[in-house]
């Protein structure tokens, strides 16, 4: 993901539309897209700050609080499939996505390897 534009470029861009230059004459002038411009003068407007929003978001976990039920059934079955895995959790009435299972089991650190032979 991309970084914010500084503040510091975000003021001069703001106090320039101020004092009377288009938007397009000074996103010209700092070399930014002119709609950049547009939304921090609008921000500015609105909350009197030309700071960046908040960007990005937290997913939240939906296999959390199942880690004991999926890390026992590992244990006690370590042949298990993903698929397999995730039917059973569909049959306690958790819905998850086979890439769901997958990206819990990474972050744990719990793997599947079918054949003891090959690492």
């Amino acid at each position: 993901m991309t970084r914010p534009y500084s503040n510091d470029l975000r003021e001069r861009a703001v106090s320039a539309v101020l004092c009377g230059d288009s938007c397009r004459v000074v996103a010209a002038r700092f070399d930014v897209a002119v709609s950049s411009v547009v939304k921090w003068s609008q921000r500015y407007r609105e909350t009197g700050s030309v700071a960046p929003g908040k960007m990005g978001g937290h997913r939240r976990r939906i296999l959390e609080p199942h880690r004991e039920f999926i890390v026992e059934r590992i244990n006690r079955t370590p042949h298990l499939t993903l698929h397999r895995l995730k039917d059973e959790l569909a049959a306690r009435g958790i819905r998850v996505s086979h890439n769901a299972v997958w990206q819990f089991l990474r972050r744990e650190g719990l793997s599947f390897k079918k054949n003891s032979v090959r690492p």
